[in-house]
């Protein structure tokens, strides 16, 4: 049995990139599709929540220098992704990445964190979606039953009653509705997606524009929490929030708050999953990923800028305040005249949480299509519908499984998992750049990160130096969570993934289209 560092052979890699036909994803986005699809992953409960979360915790009006710093990591990531993007296109993303650099193991440690990422991510935004759509419906005067609406675990005292809930209907159902969309057609889905991405943009600039005229320039001194910050209290005159942590004032603040708001940039990277399905990846998959992060980071530092001079970010450290109430607050409390856009700002919730799950059931079932057929997931994930050409069991398992968790789990426990996941990716995707750029220097590759030599790897080191910065300044609770999260995944890959893995075996798959052959021995010198 091969090490379970053994490397997938990039000619096999790009022999399935390049592979057309039965049994392979269809090639039908182009460059703008691809940065709708980064937009719309990106532009969610990142901006209208998290903003206001950061600038509440840990960085005050310097959330502005908290998105620069999360973009800088970003960006350092984002040219790693696209150079490996463009030179192998194919599903899969950091998962398949890591397992041409830097072996089975590390790969499986990616596509396990990206579960955090995706699946999970997708099922938390689905249980907001439904708080939100219930905000909306009450502007109408109805909304949906609390025990329609809520996990068994939960209840609350409703008119003078205690409710408890029974099922969060709202959630699973708009789970269901996505990922029957995607088993349709990866066409139809971006279609889908770039009309909620050009509708909640405009939410967002009509926000920034109007805003801009109610600043209170005293809402920005000081512009990082001193670090003799007084806590904020309750009405009841209870601490909510101390600032005497390292990573909670001045720019240690910048830093926690750098680690709050990161997870409001993650999903280009779920462009590069997509890869496989770009028509002509070359070109396109470099374009849609930074692109999608360029026109994201100024939108985000502009809200930013306009959220916390508009209400001072004291205010959003009590609970009633601050989170999910946060932009909606500001509007009504410092905006007279237009309480219209609070109204305007939950729809563009909506419609941004509805994106943002499509991306991220697109992007977990293209990880597991590429873990699939490398043996290291059941086989069911990587069939494609006969018509369809999707991988539509791997998207109905996921239906199932993250629509139960939608249903009958609170949102809360998610915490900061998602971005643990999404950094730890960014990390070996980065450091694999430089693995690749050492041991295939003559590669083509029609997209090259700059300042990435052998020699001299300033970007792979600078991407995985802020982004392992990153996750050190998360929670020591999402830290432990995740570290349990991470372990489980080690049990699973030597009870299931090892014993299964095609590469393990002392075969791998070559597409027919590529050679005669169904299968070749690898590479002893990549075992």
């Amino acid at each position: 049995m091969a090490s379970i560092f053994a490397k997938k052979p990039l000619g096999v890699l790009l022999g399935e990139a390049n592979a057309t036909g039965h049994g392979t994803l269809k090639r039908t986005l182009g460059a703008g599709n691809l940065v709708a699809l980064g937009v719309g992953a990106i532009i969610g409960a990142g901006l209208f929540v998290r903003t206001a979360a950061a600038a509440a915790q840990a960085s005050g009006p310097g959330v502005t220098l908290a998105f620069i710093v999360a973009a800088i990591g970003c960006v350092f990531a984002g040219l790693c992704y696209a150079e490996f993007a463009a030179m192998i296109p194919i599903a899969g993303s950091a998962y398949t990445y890591a397992y041409t650099t830097m072996g089975e193991f590390v790969a499986w440690v990616i596509g396990w964190a990206l579960i955090m990422e995706y699946a999970l991510g997708a099922a938390t935004v689905s249980i907001a979606w439904s708080e939100y759509l219930n905000k909306l419906l009450e502007v109408f005067g109805t909304s949906i039953p609390y025990s329609l609406s809520h996990s068994p675990f939960e209840s609350a005292v409703v008119n003078g009653v205690t409710e408890h809930g029974i099922i969060n209907l709202p959630a699973l159902l708009v789970i269901v509705a996505l990922s029957l969309l995607l088993v349709k057609g990866t066409q139809e889905s971006a279609l889908f997606n770039a009309v909620v991405v050009v509708l909640k943009v405009v939410i967002v600039l009509v926000f920034i524009a109007v805003g801009w005229q109610f600043i209170d320039p005293a809402n920005h001194t000081p512009y990082l929490i001193p670090e003799n910050a007084e806590p904020v209290k309750n009405a009841a005159g209870d601490v909510v929030r101390e600032y005497t942590e390292w990573n909670k004032h001045g720019f240690g603040g910048v830093l926690g708050g750098a680690a709050i708001v990161f997870f409001a940039f993650i999903g280009f990277d779920a462009v590069s999953t997509a890869a496989q399905e770009a028509k002509n990846p070359k070109r396109d998959m470099p374009i849609g990923i930074l692109g999608s992060l360029a026109i994201c980071t100024v939108l985000y530092i502009l809200f930013g800028h306009v959220l916390t001079g508009v209400a001072n970010w004291r205010e959003f450290a009590d609970p009633a305040l601050g989170g999910e109430a946060s932009v909606t607050y500001a509007i009504k409390a410092h905006m007279p005249g237009y309480e219209w856009m609070g109204t305007a700002v939950t729809v563009a919730i909506l419609l941004g949480f509805s994106s943002v799950m499509l991306v991220m059931l697109m992007g977990q079932s293209r990880v597991f299509f590429s873990m699939a057929k490398d043996g290291l997931m059941p086989k069911a994930f990587s069939e494609l519908h006969p018509r369809f050409n999707t991988p539509y069991k791997s998207n109905l398992i996921l239906m199932v499984f993250v629509g139960l968790f939608a249903a009958f789990v609170p949102g809360s426990l998610a915490g900061d998992l998602t971005s643990f996941g999404t950094l730890l990716a960014f990390v070996l995707v980065s450091l694999g750049v430089w693995i690749m750029r050492r041991s295939d220097p003559d590669q083509p590759r029609p997209f090259r990160s700059p300042f990435s030599s052998p020699s001299f790897p300033f970007v792979p080191v600078m991407g995985a130096l802020v982004c392992l910065l990153l996750i050190v300044a998360l929670d020591a609770f999402t830290l432990k969570v995740a570290m349990g999260w991470m372990l489980l995944g080690f049990i699973v890959y030597f009870l299931y993934g090892k014993r299964n893995s095609l590469l393990q075996k002392g075969i791998v798959v070559v597409p027919k289209e590529m050679d005669e052959q169904a299968f070749i021995e690898p590479d002893k010198d990549n075992l």
